[in-house]
């Protein structure tokens, strides 16, 4: 069987669509159309249940979707170690992370490790829902919570705090709030997404009962957004130190308030404990890390 039809094969049996196959490997949906028809004439029988919906593995397609699905891992997994056969690291990098970490903390620190390593591609993959690392979905990932799989390598780089902001127009304009009582009176801006990410809500319930929560002015899914509502002055937040530390129109509130900690871990499959690219990129983690904590304390 030819690999690029099973390479098509494959693509349109995760997406469910010739459309978003099309999309993913840069074909038209024709092509797409044409390479599945011929997979399926040279294996003599249909693969897909055709509908107005999109396409339906048949029974015989899932047999052959359950191994495609392998051979895709393994081939990109040996494409990784081809690029780390040579001296100098080269060749893409996927780095996912949370939006509000990878553009607060990572981007502007990436100056250095681009000198350093020209030859390495990175692609910055900014999401708050967990990329499959087992998966190859991406090569590394620095996350706000410990991963829960066995065959991940992991590596705690700093521990975050988390405290109660405002801007400085909207102090100037409706006062600090001197008590904890007194935030019944301001309006809350809260961290509302679901998902991996945990106590990054706790405002709604400190110093108060878990049955009585404060009612919020707005909740965004995205603690970007809520940094960005805090610096326009929509109200009050709890919002992650690092996240306010470098954005000079927030001011720190309540110094006596402390929201809960949790740890920062770069993590990486264990297939990959011998990549150079992973190894240049995990020191400059570890070289921005100690300096970060040089600069805030921590």
């Amino acid at each position: 069987m030819d690999w690029d039809k099973l390479k098509t094969f494959q693509a349109a049996a995760e997406t469910g669509s010739l459309t978003s196959a099309a999309e993913r490997l840069d074909l038209s949906q024709s092509a797409v159309s044409r390479q599945i028809a011929a997979l399926e004439e040279d294996l003599g029988m249909p693969l897909f249940h055709r509908h107005a919906r999109g396409l339906l593995l048949t029974e015989q397609g899932q047999i052959l979707q359950d191994t495609t699905a392998g051979m895709s891992e393994r081939i990109a997994l040996a494409q990784s170690r081809l690029r780390d056969s040579r001296e100098k690291p080269f060749g893409p990098l996927r780095v996912t992370t949370t939006v509000a970490l990878g553009s607060i903390w990572l981007t502007p620190r990436l100056v250095e490790f681009t000198t350093d390593y020209p030859e390495i591609i990175l692609d910055i993959m900014l999401t708050d829902h967990s990329l499959d690392l087992g998966k190859l979905e991406a090569d590394c990932a620095i996350r706000l919570w410990r991963p829960t799989q066995v065959d991940l390598i992991q590596r705690k780089l700093f521990t975050v705090a988390q405290s109660l902001y405002a801007s400085r127009a909207y102090l100037s304009t409706h006062g600090s709030p001197a008590s904890v009582e007194d935030l019944d009176d301001h309006p809350i801006i809260l961290y509302g997404a679901t998902g991996a990410l945990r106590n990054v809500d706790w405002l709604a319930t400190y110093g108060r009962k878990a049955d009585n929560p404060r009612k919020p002015t707005l909740i965004l899914d995205n603690i970007y957004g809520v940094m960005k509502a805090v610096q326009y002055g929509v109200g009050i937040a709890g919002l992650p130190d690092y996240i306010a530390s470098g954005n000079p129109e927030l001011v720190r509130i309540l110094p006596k308030v402390h929201g809960p900690e949790f740890d920062i871990y770069f993590t990486y499959p264990e297939e990959l404990r011998r990549s150079k690219r992973i190894k240049a990129f995990s020191d400059f983690l570890t070289r921005q890390t100690r300096l970060w904590r040089a600069e805030t304390g921590v």
